[in-house]
């Protein structure tokens, strides 16, 4: 069942049937629509609030919270890797290198059917590894029914287990047929009954469809023609279809380790194979859920490496070389081994690795149909409705389904998500479709430039990554065809996009970020200088030193190009850089530096102060009545003697004091003083801090007018704590 659902494509290209040039009238007017519709929702959103959704929909390979430094950790200006999960530059830049996994003696091929070598039957026997308590079950039922249907995931050892199972009856012959066999012709692929040359069959991945079912009488029919020596043992995968099989048994597989061992003691002595079992990368790579074939090969490089001739650095390297074969393999089969839909969703699950997997599931088809253009415009673009076997694209994935709590707006919400087993995955694969199938960077820049336009948080957000590692694998071409596009754009929505991927991209180390930086900073476009502030505030803890002088240079621009600038849009963005250094780790350095260099001009001077009150409004986890952050910045950095303990209170009195930023102050102050009213630790830090407040007579005066005449909330009497605050102010 399918949808046909017509599109126009990408950038407003024309219809399948309309001349070139032209626009079909219909989508064009629902283009505009929907683009009038974006632009009305299209609302600002302050910087501490996106930097929140930042942190909470960005890849667990981008760490944006406690594992970055502009959220809690450190990540170096030229490290390579992501940090905890130590995907290194490799992933991005790595090397082409291609690994086959194969089983030696036994060919892959679809169309492969002939008789299996004794040798190699040989080898498989030595190498195999399962309960034997499930395959004397599995050898009972052969011998029994003389056919047996085994179903399980691809490359988990069904089709070394058919073989070995066939080989253990001790048969004389064992051929493979070949997998293209339809049900019905089953029984026509097999020899009749021949005593004196007992003979087995294997029918590996047999294909089924809806209305080509394997039936109970395909199996009957076959095993008649058996008769009582001979054997079959078929292998499908768990989405097959099937109908009123009796001889089905479902197939485990072994435990990776279990087979790692089995390969390794037909190649090394006891003593060795410990040894090698013991490494940590091989460690790593058993924990990395990869599959049978390529343990199979790893054995072998594992042998050669205890015999000398492969290196330390050939260990560590197989699994990632591995993972990169694995993903070219997938994007260079053609439509009749993967359709161009699955591969979407590859790309998809990609981008939006441990998201929701009905949402990665909606932006895979909004893929396909751009793919679907760029193949063949002539075509209208369909997407089937039903029919999609989950478990079967997670399986082609490598990738499971969990359930976990999503982070939305109004708290957290659990969700069904999906993620690739390997977390390197999403680098791999993203690398692998710009770099090495350019046909399909028009479909992808149009897809990402849709996301970045969708109205929720965790889409932009995975737009925004999926470009930062394009960026770091071709810098100039994701700047020129995405990056700088949203940069200029007049909606909010994708200069925030751009804001973001250029964040993330300094994440996994991409080059050069903060000079593209500086240099919108410094330029005549007020968007891009809009994007390299905000830019700042986020990338800025690494280096707040050079971070703080590049807000200062703009800010002189802003106050240079219009005096009052600090009231407009450009100069709160300023501010709320400011802001976003100094509650990140960075914060004691940023503070110290904007008290040092608070007087250097009257831009300056607005700058730290906005930027400082700016910061003093927000609470822990944004409650109404939360502990205002600074103020509890301030308990700990009297506590242990820091700087903060007398840069606090400065800021606090130059931001008082000014004119300019005085109503601003005491507003923020007067806040702090109702939530004092609901918590008593925030009383006792606010009780500290307000004596530090008064030097003069002035900033008495001032403080006391406040404490003694502010009303409460919504017309309430004056909050009781103002009283016993005014009395710890020093006398006058």
């Amino acid at each position: 069942m399918s949808a046909p659902e017509q599109q126009a494509p990408a950038g407003g290209g024309p219809a399948p049937d309309q001349p070139p040039g032209e626009a079909a009238p219909v989508d064009e007017a629902r283009r505009e629509g929907a683009d009038e519709e974006s632009a009305d929702r299209d609302q600002p959103q302050d910087a501490w609030s996106a930097r929140r959704d930042l942190v909470d929909h960005s890849p667990r390979s981008m760490s944006v919270g406690a594992q970055a430094r502009f959220g809690g950790g450190t990540v170096s200006g030229d490290q390579n890797n992501v940090t905890g999960n130590q995907v290194t530059g490799d992933v991005i830049m790595g090397t082409k290198t291609v690994y086959h996994f194969s089983i030696p003696g036994l060919s892959t091929s679809a169309s492969a059917s002939g008789e299996v070598p004794a040798a190699t039957l040989e080898r498989l026997a030595e190498h195999f590894v399962a309960d034997e308590d499930v395959v004397a079950g599995l050898l009972g039922r052969l011998r029994r029914d003389h056919v047996l249907v085994l179903s399980g995931a691809r490359f988990t050892g069904r089709r070394t287990a058919a073989l070995t199972l066939l080989h253990r009856l001790g048969l004389s012959s064992v051929r493979v047929l070949d997998r293209d066999t339809s049900p019905g012709a089953l029984a026509e692929q097999v020899t009749a009954d021949d005593e004196d040359r007992p003979r087995g069959y294997v029918l590996c991945d047999l294909a089924t469809r809806r209305d080509r079912p394997l039936r109970e009488p395909h199996l009957l029919a076959a095993r008649d023609r058996l008769g009582a020596h001979g054997y079959l043992i078929v292998t499908v995968d768990p989405a097959a279809v099937w109908e009123d099989v009796p001889f089905a048994a479902a197939w485990r597989p072994p435990a990776a380790a279990d087979v790692l061992a089995a390969h390794l003691r037909t190649r090394t002595d006891a003593e060795t194979t410990a040894k090698l079992l013991g490494l940590p990368d091989v460690s790593a790579f058993l924990g990395r859920g990869h599959q049978l074939r390529e343990v199979a090969a790893f054995a072998r490089l594992l042998a050669r490496h205890a015999a000398g001739t492969a290196g330390a650095d050939d260990v560590a390297q197989f699994s990632l070389l591995s993972l990169e074969s694995q993903v070219q393999q997938w994007f260079e089969e053609d439509e009749s081994a993967i359709h161009l839909r699955d591969k979407a969703f590859l790309v998809a699950l990609a981008a939006f690795d441990g998201g929701p997997y009905a949402l990665t599931a909606e932006v895979s088809d909004l893929l396909y149909r751009f793919l679907q253009e760029t193949w063949n415009r002539s075509l209208v673009p369909e997407v089937p409705v039903f029919g999609t076997h989950i478990g079967k694209r997670l399986q082609l994935a490598r990738a499971e389904r969990y359930e976990e709590d999503e982070h939305t707006e109004w708290g957290p919400v659990p969700q069904q998500k999906a993620r690739f087993v390997d977390e390197r995955v999403s680098y791999v694969l993203l690398r692998e479709v710009w770099t090495g199938h350019p046909s399909a960077r028009p479909a992808l820049i149009a897809w990402l430039r849709r996301l970045a336009d969708d109205g929720r948080p965790l889409v932009r957000t995975r737009a925004a990554s999926t470009v930062a590692v394009l960026a770091r694998t071709d810098l100039p071409s994701a700047m020129a065809l995405v990056i700088e596009p949203w940069g200029i754009s007049k909606r909010f929505r994708h200069r925030l996009v751009a804001v973001n991927a250029l964040t993330l991209a300094h994440l996994v180390g991409t080059p050069h970020i903060p000079r593209i930086l500086d240099s919108w900073c410094e330029g005549d476009d007020p968007r891009l200088r809009w994007v390299a502030v905000r830019a700042y505030g986020l990338i800025g803890p690494e280096r707040p030193r050079q971070a703080l002088a590049a807000l200062r240079g703009a800010a002189h621009r802003l106050v240079k190009d219009d005096p009052e600038g600090f009231d407009g849009e450009l100069g709160r963005e300023l501010a709320e850089a400011v802001d976003l250094l100094l509650l990140s780790p960075a914060g004691d350095a940023a503070l110290g530096e904007l008290r040092a260099r608070l007087d250097d001009s009257r831009p300056v001077r607005e700058l730290a102060l906005h930027g400082f009150l700016s910061a003093c409004t927000h609470t822990r986890e944004d409650e109404r009545y939360g502990d205002p952050l600074v103020l509890a910045w301030y308990s700990r950095a009297v506590e242990r003697g820091a700087s903060g303990a007398a840069d606090i209170p400065f800021l606090w009195r130059a931001a008082l004091a000014d004119p300019r930023t005085t109503t601003r102050a005491l507003a923020v102050l007067q806040d702090w003083v109702l939530i004092a009213d609901r918590a008593t630790a925030a009383e006792w830090a606010l009780a500290a801090l307000l004596p530090r407040l008064v030097t003069t007579p002035a900033e008495y005066d001032r403080l006391s007018h406040l404490l003694r005449t502010m009303p409460g909330e919504d017309g309430a009497p004056p909050p009781v704590v103002a009283a016993r605050l005014h009395a710890v102010l020093p006398a006058r």
